[in-house]
């Protein structure tokens, strides 16, 4: 069932690619601005239409992956673990993204290891998902266990384009004993094993779904906010009993991101 979601955003005012720090990305690569703010403003909108409240966060000049809001915390409750970049061109994103937090009145930690947000950090019911291997580190997650008292639950991404767990896997139902859908191959054998234990019902997407970015989706339990290039995993959602909402944001594509990290879900 659908489940009412606060999302933060922010508008992607200065998105541009200026630099490459994963496979996606070409360094000055031409970004068609005026499509991405359409795509952007349609995700924004879909988002409203389904009964979801967005809230902005300003964009600061010079940051360009600041419209990356996943990437910039995670978030339980009034409680806020932000992000430590691996990359240098993005951690001023973190010092913009804390003041955000506070303002709005959250206990915000910053982190001390390498940590991405929600781009490796996925809440889900009783746990948190944690992906290492390109981005965030292990030392993370014991950071994310103490911070929250949830369990963590670590899986070793393999392929490095899909550099985040969140451009692998996302959670469809995030009430205990939910559900995921996810790209197999993404993960070492063991890592695999693990998800087919604790979601033995998973949604299972290929590579060509993968590789149109249909796992960096959003699901509100019913709905799923999808990239329209994932043809396939959107007919086995439907027959799921989801309902698929394609949203292309293919410009964003560019920078190596996609609908899910460009949403920062305020649980």
């Amino acid at each position: 069932m659908p489940r009412p979601r606060r999302f933060l955003v922010c508008e992607p005012r200065y998105f541009d690619v200026r630099y490459a720090i994963n496979p996606w990305m070409r360094d000055a690569a031409p970004v068609d601005h005026a499509l991405a703010r359409s795509q952007w403003d349609s995700l924004v909108r879909a988002y409203l239409d389904h009964g979801h409240a967005v809230e902005h966060a300003d964009p600061v000049p010079g940051l360009p992956d600041m419209v990356f809001a996943a990437n910039a915390a995670v978030v339980v409750g009034e409680r806020v673990l932000g992000s430590n970049f691996h990359a240098p061109e993005r951690r001023p994103e973190s010092t913009a993204y804390d003041t955000w937090f506070k303002t709005a009145g959250f206990e915000v930690h910053r982190p001390e290891s390498v940590c991405e947000g929600e781009g490796d950090l996925v809440p889900a019911g009783r746990f948190v998902l944690a992906g290492w291997g390109f981005r965030t580190s292990r030392a993370a997650h014991d950071e994310v266990q103490e911070f929250f008292g949830l369990p963590v639950v670590g899986l070793r991404l393999v392929d490095p384009y899909f550099y985040h767990l969140d451009t692998a896997l996302f959670v469809l139902d995030d009430e205990d004993g939910g559900n995921i859908a996810y790209y197999p191959e993404a993960f070492s054998p063991g890592s695999r094993e693990v998800l087919k234990r604790l979601y033995p019902r998973a949604v299972l997407a290929d590579r060509d779904d993968a590789m149109a970015f249909g796992l960096n989706s959003v699901s509100d339990g019913r709905h799923v906010f999808v990239s329209p290039g994932a043809t396939g995993l959107i007919g086995r959602l439907a027959d799921h009993g989801y309902v698929p909402v394609p949203v292309d944001l293919s410009e964003f594509h560019k920078a190596g991101g996609g609908i899910k990290c460009c949403t920062q879900e305020i649980r």
